[in-house]
């Protein structure tokens, strides 16, 4: 699927560029979907990457865990709408794959040293888009918003802990995001990749059983950190 976006990424450019270079990047531009501003609302979707992260606070200084970060793969739609000539409010639902390892210091035991965290999640977020003047067939934009997430393998229901080889936590989180991006107008829709930081404002650790576990018990908080790269078809 990764090479399918990157393939679509380049058809899109190359498509651009070899059949009609004047639309898109030439001083004098074709100006194309010249009336699509002015739609009250649209729809989309959106392909992407993503890199998920975790913020760890500690109660006491010790060995930072160490987490390794894989890319995951996000797939979503889009409904937009417009408030003002420049500001749009959209709604972007989307499902979430990823992967962390966190690994533990102080554990001989690779078994015990290692959990494999794997996240599915269905990503809400509610974002303000604030768009530049076009420029021929390029608009550049900023976004920001809230979001909340609901992770499908938060393993929250379970009562077995790190004891057990379970890492838990809380299945509903809140995040704040911001982030910027580029409509480009075809001729026929409009491309529009973008990346954006996603900052989790609550702490999504499930404790262990027992208080002094040599995993969670030295943690004071563990909020989500991800980046998102989105490429979006209206």
């Amino acid at each position: 699927m990764k090479k399918i976006i990157v393939l679509l990424f380049f058809a899109v450019i190359l498509n651009g560029y070899s059949q009609k270079p004047k639309n898109i990047f030439s001083r004098d531009p074709i100006v194309n979907l010249e009336n699509f501003q002015k739609k009250k609302v649209y729809y989309g979707f959106f392909l992407g990457f993503n890199s998920y992260d975790f913020k760890i606070d500690y109660k006491n200084a010790a060995p930072d865990i160490l987490i390794d970060k894989t890319t995951g793969f996000n797939v979503g739609i889009i409904g937009d709408l417009k408030l003002q000539e420049y500001v749009n409010l959209r709604f972007e639902p989307g499902l979430y794959y990823t992967k962390r390892n966190l690994n533990f210091p102080d554990f001989s035991n690779s078994a015990d040293a290692l959990r494999e965290v794997n996240s599915t999640y269905l990503h809400f977020p509610l974002l303000l888009k604030f768009s530049s003047l076009r420029t021929g067939n390029i608009r550049p934009y900023l976004v920001g918003g809230m979001s909340a997430t609901l992770n499908l393998s938060s393993n929250s229901k379970l009562m077995d802990d790190n004891l057990q080889q379970r890492f838990r936590v809380k299945p509903w989180t809140t995040n704040y995001e911001l982030g910027f991006g580029i409509d480009i107008f075809s001729e026929y829709f409009i491309f529009s990749p973008s990346i954006r930081g996603v900052f989790g404002l609550n702490d999504e650790l499930i404790r262990d059983n027992d208080p002094n576990s040599p995993w969670t018990g030295n943690i004071e908080s563990m909020k989500t950190r991800a980046v998102l790269i989105n490429f979006s078809f209206h």
